[in-house]
């Protein structure tokens, strides 16, 4: 791999959860830290501070076990895809910017979150989700069911618009029955894993 340092020798490089995808710090790395990461699969960088190589968790227990680099475009930015054992900031938080290292599906994770909001006001005048889930379980599930058979019925005919707006109810439906079995999209993803394998 070609990596253009810069004038100190360092080149940045990126840390990121190859589960999560999250970004968890930045480190800069000189060419015997790039060697070492290599051969112990530890991720080790140049500390500007201490001016010396630097393999993270050498300390804490809290390694970054290596999975993929990757260079950048221009060759001059790695992209570094780890397993982190622990916390990854010094401060004791999973990222340098003291977010949460959990998988985020986007909008689903969103959703999901705004669910388990309405549940928890319990306000069912205003809110069909508190007022769905005050019904019970059998309630949420057996609209599950028919926001299946809708889906399905659409998926016969030619009106993709139709199509999507039942596929749109019905994974709304399935987040909230999830929530209902107190289970989130996080469970679903581990079972499918545990399939892949």
């Amino acid at each position: 791999m070609t990596i253009k340092y810069d004038q100190n020798g360092l080149v940045p490089a990126i840390i990121q959860d190859a589960v999560t995808k999250n970004v968890l710090m930045l480190g800069y790395m000189n060419e015997a830290a790039y060697q070492k990461t290599l051969e112990t699969k530890k991720v080790t960088f140049f500390s500007r501070s201490k001016q010396r190589l630097w393999t993270k968790g050498e300390e804490s227990g809290n390694f970054l076990n290596l999975v993929d680099i990757k260079n950048d475009c221009d060759n001059d930015s790695l992209l570094i895809q780890v397993n982190p054992t622990g916390p990854t900031c010094h401060t004791g938080t999973d990222t340098c910017w003291k977010e949460k290292n959990e998988s985020n599906y986007g909008f689903f994770s969103t959703l999901e979150h705004v669910i388990s909001e309405r549940v928890a006001n319990k306000d069912t005048a205003k809110s069909y989700v508190a007022s769905l889930f005050s019904k019970g379980i059998n309630k949420v599930a057996q609209k599950v069911g028919e926001e299946a058979v809708e889906t399905v019925i659409e998926a016969m005919d030619s009106n993709d618009e139709l199509f999507l707006y039942e596929s749109a109810d019905l994974l709304f439906h399935y987040l909230m029955l999830l929530q209902a079995k107190g289970f989130t999209l996080k469970d679903i993803e581990a079972e499918l894993k545990g399939r892949h394998k």
